[in-house]
């Protein structure tokens, strides 16, 4: 499976990845721009291309039958957005409780362009004492980039302005929907 994927990925599709940061035994993957649902598609083809496997959130109304067993299957964590419950919380606790940790979350929560990204993926690498692995998609030179790390702090207002800067240069599928 693993070459099927990165011969499709990089041979076919002419993809690259520009990844010169380490993966930790436990992390979380901040991806953007997130503005079409080719960007799963992306992440899951680079994630099987290059043999590793990271969660994911998703909105639960995705998790439908047959949808619902495959995305579980496939690290998905179906979300339910309406209601105010401490996901974040919860998620940091089960960071600090396994030996490997690897979730991928888009800070914009959206596909749609958004001026506030939600800061989720922060509170839990914070929480859990997790490195946050800065992932750009740029579909116009057909670049998948990780060259940054962000160690949470609690500085949140400064990290997220320098975490969004990371992103400026990437061109989403449709850039029109991406907003820094």
């Amino acid at each position: 499976m693993q070459r099927f994927c990165r011969y499709l990925l990089y041979n076919l599709m002419g993809w690259r990845a520009d990844v010169s940061v380490s993966f930790p035994d436990k992390y979380i993957i901040a991806l953007a721009p997130h503005t079409s649902n080719w960007d799963f598609m992306m992440g899951q083809l680079y994630s099987h291309a290059e043999g590793f496997r990271c969660e994911f959130m998703m909105k639960k109304e995705w998790f439908f039958w047959p949808l619902g067993p495959l995305f579980r299957h496939m690290g998905g964590i179906p979300v339910e957005r309406k209601k105010h419950m401490s996901l974040t919380d919860l998620l940091a606790r089960t960071a600090l409780e396994r030996k490997t940790f690897a979730l991928c979350i888009t800070p914009e929560g959206t596909r749609r362009p958004v001026k506030e990204w939600k800061r989720g993926f922060y509170y839990i690498a914070l929480k859990a004492k997790l490195p946050i692995l800065l992932f750009g998609l740029d579909y116009g030179q057909k670049r998948i980039v990780c060259n940054k790390v962000v160690y949470p702090n609690g500085d949140v207002e400064t990290q997220m302005q320098e975490i969004k800067e990371y992103f400026r240069d990437f061109k989403g599928k449709y850039p029109e929907k991406f907003i820094v």
